[in-house]
């Protein structure tokens, strides 16, 4: 059998450093720190990346190109029920994956510029998929809603989910890197978001969304059906 070649050194610099970031938060891991767990040279690392900024936009680059792809709505249909509860959960298992992004966000982007303009370009993009989700089930008459308040909607759909972990983590951090505790808090934030829509949805639609909220609380613990 043929092996598999083994990962460069750079790959698995960012793969480490991705994982203490998510795990200790980024301003608490320093190169040194990454140098040491991998088990080489300050000097090593500065060869693959200049500085800590330089690894941060790395990982920042791969998860650009993982949730451009997300947010990339089916072309030639207009999108139904299941395409908002599937792009939800890709989303929030995105959110989860590269989390310390969203966990450090404001001090990230109050020093670093490249991520400030990026990540704006992203929540607005956000936004307009979340809008279109929403006007192409107006279009086949199963949400009833204005301008205004799908243009709401989009946005509140975006704030809740880009700052659902955090509100999370300060509900439980102690749980917050337990497997089942994970899996029950992206389930409540994919309810939580999708609840938005249900006042304005009409006709099957309104019964889809009735049925699968219903199949989705039964599998989470007593407190995630309240979360507030």
């Amino acid at each position: 059998m043929l092996q598999k070649a083994p990962r460069r050194t750079r790959e698995r610099i960012l793969e480490l450093s991705l994982r203490l970031f998510n795990e200790f938060g980024e301003p608490n891991i320093t190169t040194t720190v990454i140098a040491e767990e991998m088990n080489i040279s300050p000097g090593n690392l500065y060869y693959h990346f200049r500085n800590k900024d330089d690894i941060v936009n790395s990982i920042f680059a791969q998860f650009e190109t993982e949730i451009e792809r997300i947010l990339t709505v089916p072309a030639g249909r207009r999108s139904n029920m299941e395409d908002v509860w599937l792009y939800l959960h890709l989303m929030f298992e995105l959110i989860w994956r590269y989390r310390f992004f969203y966990r450090d966000l404001n001090d990230l982007l109050s020093r670093n510029r490249k991520l400030e303009l990026h990540f704006k370009a992203i929540l607005a993009h956000k936004i307009k998929v979340a809008r279109q989700l929403c006007e192409d089930l107006r279009s086949e008459q199963s949400l009833e809603a204005s301008d205004q308040q799908i243009g709401a909607m989009a946005t509140n759909m975006v704030v809740v989910a880009t700052y659902w972990l955090s509100y999370e983590y300060v509900r439980n951090p102690r749980k917050y890197s337990e497997q089942q505790a994970i899996a029950d808090a992206l389930a409540r934030g994919c309810y939580q978001v999708l609840s938005m829509l249900g006042p304005y949805l009409r006709g099957d639609t309104s019964l889809l969304f009735e049925k699968l909220s219903e199949e989705y609380l039964k599998k989470l613990p007593d407190e995630g059906r309240d979360p507030t």
